[in-house]
């Protein structure tokens, strides 16, 4: 009788946790059905869901009730994604999206040539995944410029200064085969001039003296040859960089426009889920409301 009684037990637990899950995916089957995406985002995550848009910190038990939607995660992002890329169409009015696959998106920033690949948009948690280095110059940019100075300024001062040398070698190449041939006849007078014993020491320190001379002026000669490839190297390296600050002046004014500010943007993108799913609540309820 015991043991019958305890099947029975089990079967009860067994049975509910199954309904539990049938009323989870038949309660999230119904909030797409109906386009309720705040219902949605609520099943996908309610601990995050009551803690950031409902403000409350009531203890919830956590039932891991969403992970039965984990690897149908691809359709639920390509289904959720057109109301969230629509609402940040008008928060984020510089930023495009690519789905590059179901469910997954790339974010590019502005419109203009040579636009960057600035991140990943990630639809489930309502988050951007911003590209650690790009989101770096631009934040890096935003600072210099209580400096007056652009991300590449100091860069591409130092790649000017080198091909300034460079060129300073090939305008003084008349110069250095004017004190090459003062060297030769020196080396040579050098090498002519008998010396006591005691003076061979001296000879030998002015005949390496020479010899220095000689190598350090032919060691600039050579480099005098590369000159006119360096410099143009260094032209297109100065254009890349310019190319960057250009599109980073593109990007600044676009956060201007819509933030005023790079910390009120920082500030949006930390608020972002609750602030759309807010957004989403206030749509539902005026349904509600319109219904009735």
């Amino acid at each position: 009788m015991e043991k019958q009684e305890q099947q029975a037990s089990a079967a009860d637990v067994l049975t509910q946790a199954i309904a539990n899950k049938l009323d989870y995916l038949s309660t999230l089957q119904a909030a797409v059905q109906h386009g309720d995406d705040r219902k949605v985002y609520e099943l996908l995550d309610q601990a995050r869901y009551y803690q950031e848009v409902k403000k409350t910190r009531a203890a919830r038990s956590v039932n891991h009730l969403s992970e039965l939607v984990d690897n149908i995660h691809p359709q639920v992002s390509h289904y959720l994604s057109d109301n969230l890329i629509d609402y940040l169409g008008h928060i984020y009015p510089f930023f495009y999206y690519e789905e590059y696959t179901t469910g997954l998106f790339h974010i590019y920033f502005g419109n203009w040539w040579d636009r960057r690949l600035f991140g990943d948009l990630d639809v489930i948690n309502v988050q951007f995944q911003f590209d650690k280095k790009e989101y770096q110059k631009l934040k890096d940019s935003f600072a210099l410029e209580s400096q007056n100075q652009r991300l590449n300024t100091a860069k591409i001062e130092s790649v000017s200064a080198e091909s300034e040398k460079l060129q300073g070698l090939v305008d003084a190449q008349a110069t250095r085969d004017n004190d090459k041939a003062k060297l030769r006849d020196q080396l040579k007078e050098n090498s002519q001039r008998s010396s006591l014993p005691w003076d061979s020491s001296k000879v030998k320190d002015e005949r390496q003296g020479i010899i220095d001379q000689l190598t350090k002026l032919a060691d600039e000669d050579e480099k005098a040859l590369n000159a006119h490839k360096l410099i143009k190297e260094n032209d297109d390296k100065i254009l890349v960089l310019s190319k960057e600050d250009t599109i980073l002046s593109y990007e600044k004014q676009s956060i201007r426009d819509a933030f005023d500010d790079f910390e009120h943007f920082e500030a949006h993108n930390a608020s972002l889920y609750a602030d759309y799913l807010n957004s989403l609540l206030g749509k539902s309820e005026g349904e509600v409301k319109a219904d009735d």
